[in-house]
Parts: structure tokens; sequence; C-alpha cells
């Protein structure tokens, strides 16, 4: 009995001691990772090996950048963190467009990085890159693991680091002889982060002038951000602009954080925003800005915009407020907590003079397009797609025409809906956004809307797709131009297109070689019952739209202009 008893003890024992790999992954399940994607190599052999039993689906792209933007994705449809792996060198770096898409966007996710044995760093060893330091710039925080024994606490930190305050990614870097060196683990959960601090409800005086400055207001416009959907704070806006009788208009990551559907929505403001919303922020009294950062593709000129207004910043990062543009009010936390403490404060107020102006714009200045044109439009195809959806698809798109079309045609009525880069402007996002939205949301209709210069860029992880037997729907509004880049050469390069003309492939071809369904569609009358027919299927499906090729996004904002200045209002007027 008494040798049983020693045994047991030292099998108790024994358990404890576990490996760098088994404790990373141990450390991931006890976060609530249950989906990881990434690309292995061979330092990371021993945490792979130990991912083999883990309940963890893992879904391997067909290239790094590919799975980051595929967690970043995953991040944005959920709110909660995406995970990324890469192995050392070439594999870590390809990360860093990923990276610095959720970073520009503010996207929590976590990245793990292979790295050669502690003892070569810095030996130019095969596949050895500085990855801290490349990614520096990229990540809200990162580090290198050189003791075993940090590994839990430090994987800790990183999801607390990247889901909390302004959420964005952070990389942890892990040399392959911490991944199999062993430690004795307590079961401990400790972090420490002395130095991260966190502010969650805002100034209880702040809050309060605030409110009586929305109150006081004859003509407000709340100007909605990112930072409000990655709050969850979705309904607490919807609360409080219905109480204080608010016109809304949002950013491009901001769009679904307010029903477009409903007649206080002004949509989106901007470059390429609508006149009534851009008319509306330059002839307010008062601009309440939440969860956005004043940036460039807002303002236009600065010292421009929302000149007669004041300014109410509410942000849960104190460096974000006036960094752009001066605010009279600032309320740093988060806009979950201080939009419901407001929505107690503030009252209802008609405001009939400012709406029906409002509504005026709206009348003389609605987004329009030739709809008579026997050549097919993109804007209709997106429209179609609205309908036939019922505005109920998630959407993710790349960079370009194609993603303001996306932007200003499908009306967002919920938060997560549309995924897409905002601050880097990423090409190649599309598709693998919709891979992570569609394993995000397997019930749910995921549909990329890109163009055929975006699309041509990660087209590869189409094969992933067929992989999971994932039923996305790409639409290719292909008009053999990077587009936006040949709009600008049109204006004001006088039509001189360099270099901007693509000779792409057979998209539908392309697709059915990867074991997707393709189409092609050349004419407008086949548009809907093709959209029908994509919507069915099970499997995943490639559109390609051969669209009008020198179709331009109106309105838009000229560089250095103020916002309210706008090009093509006289061409949308024709279009009557």
């Amino acid at each position: 009995m008494k040798s049983k008893s020693k045994s047991s003890a030292a099998s108790a024992e024994n358990s404890s001691i576990k490996t760098g790999a088994q404790i990373i992954v141990d450390t991931l399940i006890e976060q609530g990772v249950d989906t990881m994607f990434g690309y292995l190599g061979g330092v990371l052999l021993p945490l792979f090996d130990r991912l083999y039993d883990a309940p963890i689906n893992f879904i391997i792209p067909r290239h790094e950048q590919g799975g980051c933007h595929m967690a970043d994705a995953y991040a944005r449809a959920t709110g909660k963190t995406g995970v990324v792996i890469a192995t050392s060198g070439p594999g870590a770096c390809n990360l860093v467009t990923g990276l610095a898409t959720a970073m520009m966007d503010s996207v929590p996710m976590v990245a793990l990085t292979g790295q050669v044995r502690t003892e070569l760093i810095g030996n130019d060893a095969f596949q050895e890159a500085d990855t801290t330091g490349i990614t520096r710039p990229v990540t809200k925080h990162n580090c290198i693991v050189k003791d075993v024994k940090d590994l839990g606490r430090t994987i800790r930190e990183a999801f607390y680091i990247a889901s909390t305050g302004r959420q964005g990614p952070v990389l942890i870097d892990l040399p392959v002889d911490v991944e199999v060196s062993k430690c004795k683990t307590d079961g401990s959960k400790k972090m420490s982060l002395p130095g991260y601090r966190l502010r969650a409800e805002g100034n209880a005086r702040q809050i309060s002038a605030a409110a009586k400055m929305i109150n006081k207001s004859n003509k407000p416009v709340l100007y909605v951000g990112g930072g409000v959907i990655s709050a969850n704070a979705s309904k607490e806006l919807r609360a409080f602009a219905e109480k204080a009788h608010l016109p809304v208009t949002m950013t491009l990551l901001g769009l679904g954080s307010y029903d477009q559907n409903k007649p206080e929505s002004l949509d989106m403001l901007g470059m390429h925003g609508s006149a009534y919303a851009n008319y509306a922020v330059q002839e307010c009294d008062l601009l309440i800005a939440v969860g956005a950062r004043f940036d460039d593709r807002v303002t236009g000129k600065v010292k421009t915009f929302a000149a007669n207004a004041k300014i109410i910043h509410i942000d849960v990062d104190p460096a974000s407020i006036s960094k752009n543009v001066s605010v009279d009010i600032p309320v740093v936390g988060d806009a979950k907590v201080i939009l419901a403490q407001l929505a107690k404060e503030v009252e209802h107020k008609e405001r009939k003079e400012w709406f029906k102006k409002i509504a005026d714009w709206k009348k003389n200045f609605p987004l329009r397009y030739d709809k008579n044109s026997t050549i097919i439009k993109p804007q209709y195809v997106i429209e179609e797609l609205y309908h036939q959806t019922k505005g109920q698809a998630i959407i993710a798109t790349g960079v370009g025409q194609h993603q303001m079309w996306a932007a200003q045609f499908y009306k967002y009525s919920k938060a997560r809906q549309f995924l897409t880069s905002g601050g880097l402007g990423t090409m190649g996002f599309g598709l693998p956004a919709a891979i992570g939205a569609q394993i995000a949301k397997p019930n749910e209709t995921v549909i990329d809307i890109d163009g055929d210069s975006s699309f041509n860029m990660t087209m590869t992880e189409l094969s992933t797709a067929v992989e999971h037997k994932l039923p996305i729907k790409v639409c290719i509004l292909n008009n053999g131009y990077m587009g936006m880049v040949r709009q600008w050469q049109e204006l004001f390069y006088n039509k001189r297109y360099s270099k901007s003309y693509l000779s792409n492939p057979d998209y539908a071809t392309v697709a059915k070689a990867l074991g997707a369904v393709g189409m092609t569609v050349d004419k407008k009358a086949d548009v809907p019952k093709t959209i029908k027919a994509m919507l069915s299927e099970k499997r995943p499906c490639v559109v390609d739209f051969k669209i009008e090729r020198e179709e331009n996004v109106w309105p838009m904002v000229p560089a250095g202009k103020s916002i309210d200045e706008m090009d093509g209002l006289d061409i949308l007027e024709s279009m009557a």
C-alpha cells in the first residue's frame, strides 16, 4: 500500500511537468480558443505535434498572409480574439501585412511565430528573422519568450492586451528550444501588467457636460466609427441616438453599428460618403464622435472640417483625442459604458427644421447610377445582392472601387456585418476574410464583393474554402483595371492609364480548376438569375461580373478639399 501511495504521488507530480508546446496548447484552450489559422514549419513541429490531439479547429491557408486575414475576419465577425501561427523567418515576415491591417483597424489578434533556438538568435541561422523588431510597428505589443516558465503568463497577457482598451494584434515569438523545454506548472493564472492601465467608465463631469451640450444643440450629428463595434456598443448607440433624436453618420468601419434603413441614418461620410452626410457634418453645430479617429478619408481638409461645430469625442484611446482635430469635450472610456450613461442624461428633442434640411439633402443628392445602361453596372450587382439576401448577408471586400460601392449600395442593419480593410487599405483582404467569417458564422450567408485586382492577390485561398467545404460566395466586379487607381488617373492624370490595366485569367475556369463553382456574367439580364443560382450553391462559388470598364465612384472629395466640395454631384444629378 505504501508503494502504491508513493507511485500515485509521483504520478501527480509528473502530470504537472509539461513541455512548452503543451503549455501553449493548454493555455490557448484555457483562453477559449477553438479555432486557429496558420502554416506550420520546422521550428513549430513540437507545437504542431501537441495540436494534433487538441480540440481546436485548425485551418491551414495557402499563404501566411491569407491566414492572418482569416484570423482577423474571424475576430471581426465574432468579437473574439483571432489566433494565427506562422513559422520563423519568411513565415513570420508574411504575417506583416495582416498584422498591420489588424493594427490599423483595432482588431484583437494573437500571433504566435516560431523562432530558431535561443543560442542561435542573432547568428543568421537558417530561416531566422528579427520577428519582434520587424513587427513592433504593426502590433499593439510583442515579445520573445526565452524561458519556458514565462510561457503561460505571457500568452494570458497577450490575450488580455489584444482584447482590452483599444484592441489590436499581439505577437509572441517562440524559440524552438522553449517549445521542447519542460517545467513544473502550478496552475497559476496570474498576469503581471503594472504599466497597463484601462479606463472603462468615463469622467462623470465630462459626461454631464456632454449631455448638456447635446440637449442645447439644434443641429447635432452623431459620427460613429469602428470603435463602437469593437466595444459591442451598437445596442447602446441606438438607444442613445433614439433618446436624443440624432442623425447618425458612420465611417467605413462603423457601418452596421446603426441601422441604415432608419430615416435618421445619413449613411457613410467622407471622401466617397453620401453628399447629405458631408453637408450635415459641415453645417452641424455639434459633432458627437464615438469610437472614431478623424482620419483623413473622413475629414478632408482638416482646417475646414465641421468648422462651425463644437466637438464631443468619446474614445477608449486617450491618444486619439485631439490627435487630428481639436475637441471641446473629451470623454475617455469604453463606448458601451459611456453611451449608456449619456442616454440617461440626454433629452429628446424634435429638431424639426434640422431633420427637414437633412431630408431635402437626401432628396436632392441621393446615391445614383445609370439604371438605363445596357452594360452591367457594379452598383446594380450590389443592389441585386442586397435585395436577394434581404440585407442580411455578411459582406467582405477587398480594397478599391468595389469596396466603396459595397459601402454605398448595400445597406447594413447590424454590427459585424461589413468586414473590410479600412486604415491600411489592404488589397487581397476580401477572399480570406470571407473564409474567416464563414468559419466563424457557418450558418450565415457570407459574400466577398471583390475587384479583379484585389482578388488576384489572394485567389489561391479559394483552395482553402474548397478543402473545408465553405459555401462562400465571391462576386468579382471585373473591369480589367486597378479601378480606383484608374479613376484617379482619369481625373488627375489626363487619362494616362499607366500600368493600371491588367490581363486577368478566366476566373470561372480558375474556380473550377480549384474545385469551386465558377460562373461568368456579361449580360445585364443574366445578373438576377445568376445571383439566385450563386446563393443556392453549397460549395464555394465565384461569379465573374464583366462590369462597365470606366465606371467611377461618385461623389468624390478630391485631396486637399473640404468634404462638402464634392466632385461628381452634377454627374449623379444627370442620372435622375
